[in-house]
Formats: C-alpha cells, sequence, structure tokens
C-alpha cells in the first residue's frame, strides 16, 4: 500500500512539473500574426534592373499596383509576371523612386 502512494505522489508530482512545459507548447494567436508579418517583411525578389534583391513590402506592393494602375491592367501577382514585364516594372519603379526621393526632401 505504501508503494502505491508514492508511485501516485511521483505521477502528481511529474504532472505538476510538466503542465508549465505543455503551456509553453501552444501557440498563441497573435504567435501565428507576428510570423505571418515576419514572412510578409522578408518576402524577397529579384530586381533585374539593379541586378539584385528587394523587399517585398507594403510600400512595394503600392507602387506595383500602381504601376498596372497606370497601365489599365488587372491585377496579377508579381511572381506570376514573365521575366520582361519585372524587368519594365523595375525600370519604371527606379524612375519613380528617383522622383519619391526628390519630393520628400
Amino acid at each position: 500500500m505504501r508503494s502505491d502512494v508514492k508511485h501516485l505522489a511521483a505521477f502528481c508530482l511529474s504532472a505538476a512539473l510538466m503542465a508549465p512545459v505543455g503551456a509553453l507548447a501552444i501557440p498563441r494567436p497573435q504567435d501565428d500574426h507576428e510570423r505571418h508579418e515576419r514572412e510578409e517583411r522578408e518576402h524577397r525578389v529579384y530586381d533585374g534592373e539593379r541586378r539584385e534583391y528587394r523587399n517585398w513590402d507594403r510600400r512595394e506592393d503600392d507602387a506595383y499596383r500602381h504601376w498596372l494602375e497606370e497601365r489599365h491592367e488587372a491585377y496579377v501577382d508579381y511572381d506570376r509576371l514573365e521575366k520582361k514585364r519585372q524587368r519594365e516594372y523595375w525600370k519604371w519603379r527606379h524612375e519613380h523612386q528617383e522622383h519619391e526621393e526628390h519630393e520628400h526632401r
């Protein structure tokens, strides 16, 4: 009988020590949101005009949508554009980026 009490006490002690570890393993909703934002910030695309990788963030996406709008074209995900069209976008983007920098000075 005494060994049963020891086993029960050991089991309860183990369960009590493991409970905090189990609670940490459950992802919180804001963790998913933060991960999504981090992935969005880390999305990189190749700029063939300058031969470098660029971050594709909200500002870049807004500029891309503006470029499509100027051409009266429906939205197409940048990654699905043909390489030639991507180069056209970057050429336009660099021309307009220089104008933006002058306007903010």
